[in-house]
């Protein structure tokens, strides 16, 4: 993250940069993919302002905060910046949730199926969603042995297609690839 500061009217000291710099530091935390940020310092008519600018890889945020004393000044423009990027996280972790749901929709819930006139009419199937792990064929075996389960799905690292290994004895096991 590069931190650039620009003082307007008066003279930037040495403590004020490394004010904003520890400030503006502490907004990595909320968010990492931040490329610049960009403190413009100003003192007009005895006020304070300070206007911070935020590039991050799709964003660009701004605040801008005025108060009497120059240190409370960018508390209060970092303040304002934590919370609008504490917004677009969860704005964008919000999206991704979503557009994962979206593409497991049609597996999972129930499904009704006809089997016949002599059978009962509605039979509910329930279907489990399964995130597939990447790993290799034989990570895959030693995975299956430690689990107790009967079968494992996963996402062959060789082929990037999604396998299924199913334990056959102790010894054996079969691999399905579709």
């Amino acid at each position: 993250m590069q931190i650039t500061i620009t003082a307007r009217h008066f003279e930037l000291t040495k403590a004020i940069r490394d004010y904003v710099e520890t400030s503006c530091l502490k907004l990595k935390k909320y968010f990492d993919h931040i490329i610049t940020v960009h403190a413009t310092l100003a003192l007009e008519n005895n006020r304070n302002l300070c206007e911070l600018s935020l590039h991050a890889s799709k964003f660009s945020l701004q605040s801008t905060a005025e108060e009497m004393d120059m240190y409370l000044t960018i508390d209060t423009a970092v303040d304002k910046m934590e919370s609008q990027i504490k917004k677009l996280k969860d704005r964008v972790t919000d999206h991704q949730k979503r557009a994962l749901k979206e593409q497991f929709d049609d597996f999972s819930r129930s499904s009704i199926i006809e089997l016949g006139k002599d059978i009962s009419p509605h039979i509910t199937v329930k279907t489990k969603r399964v995130v597939a792990e990447v790993m290799s064929v034989h990570d895959a075996i030693e995975k299956l042995m430690e689990m107790k389960g009967e079968f494992l799905i996963f996402k062959n690292q060789e082929t990037d297609r999604i396998n299924v290994l199913v334990k056959k004895d102790e010894e054996h096991f079969r691999l399905i690839e579709p």
